[in-house]
């Protein structure tokens, strides 16, 4: 279970050395999403909650946990993550009774676990572990011990790159990861991991909805301040959110930070028009291309006014 997205980022990781790592004080981790210098930072600020979550629910180190969302779903850069929320390359086999997707895997099409939610997908993970006699070894080591973990998850046949153990230990200590082996999940009990923020205290909450990562805009913000920011791109932003450059960036506008999607996620089949709405805020709302909205619904043009209670195909 590689990722593509793991081969360039992580190949330097190999060239740094593995010192013995001394764990000190309690770690307190950075509250602010917004003040990651890039993707792999990002993503440890908001999946930590989870990944310490399962260590106290079924003793996986959330470093190893953390280090192998990070090398699976690229950073949570890769299709697989994005569309289906795999965080960690599950596939889907005879077991699995849920959803699923067909992806490439080392040149071969094969199906992968579909998951609602991220949270989902980490506790599958973990269960995935617990679950195989062939993992029941990892158990008996110390949740600080996350060398033999990631040497044993490849001996136990988690992966077939031999230099997988390399690549997680590597990743542990370039992110010093293995400080949130020392947290626990009151170190953040009013976190909320889905629906809600998930910046963890942060001044500028980014928020997920529709299995996407937006924010609320405040009264001063442009494209150029929140790209620097949140790390994405004035243009991206810009493009994400079918806007125009010169478009005057209102409070409680939502921002999203990544693509949206071509029609709305199940069970958004329809939705009827209230007083002030334009397509373009129906699209903001679920998250959907501006152009898609447009093409699922020919018989309103460009700018056109809606009525009250125009029915809008979402789907």
């Amino acid at each position: 279970m590689r990722n593509i997205y793991s081969v360039i980022t992580l190949a330097t990781l190999l060239l740094c050395g593995c010192g013995t790592i001394r764990q000190s004080n309690k770690y307190t981790p950075p509250t602010d999403v917004s003040k990651a210098s890039n993707s792999y930072e990002r993503y440890i600020l908001t999946y930590y909650p989870l990944a310490v979550e399962q260590m106290e629910r079924h003793n996986i180190p959330a470093s190893i946990t953390l280090a192998q969302g990070l090398l699976e779903s690229g950073a949570g850069n890769s299709t697989l993550t994005k569309k289906s929320n795999n965080h960690f390359g599950i596939k889907a086999d005879s077991s699995w009774k849920g959803k699923r997707t067909l992806s490439m895997d080392n040149g071969r099409k094969c199906y992968f676990r579909v998951y609602d939610d991220p949270r989902d997908s980490y506790e599958d993970h973990s269960q995935f572990l617990v679950g195989r006699s062939r993992y029941a070894s990892l158990f008996k080591l110390k949740e600080t011990d996350y060398k033999g973990w990631a040497k044993g998850l490849k001996k136990a046949g988690y992966a077939e790159d031999p230099a997988y153990p390399q690549k997680l230990i590597n990743l542990i200590e370039r992110y010093e990861l293995y400080k949130y082996d020392q947290l626990s999940s009151k170190d953040f009990k009013n976190v909320q991991h889905s629906g809600g923020a998930v910046s963890f205290g942060g001044t500028r909450p980014i928020y997920r909805s529709s299995e996407l990562l937006y924010i609320i805009a405040n009264t001063g913000d442009t494209f150029k301040s929140l790209a620097k920011e949140v790390g994405v791109s004035r243009r991206k932003l810009i493009r994400y959110n079918d806007l125009y450059k010169d478009y005057p960036i209102k409070a409680g506008d939502i921002i999203y930070l990544e693509k949206k999607h071509n029609k709305a996620l199940k069970p958004n089949e329809f939705h009827t028009t209230a007083d002030g709405e334009s397509l373009h805020s129906i699209a903001q709302k679920y998250g959907i291309k501006l152009k898609k909205l447009y093409k699922m619904n020919p018989e309103f043009k460009s700018y056109a006014k809606l009525k009250i209670g125009d029915i809008i195909r979402l789907r």
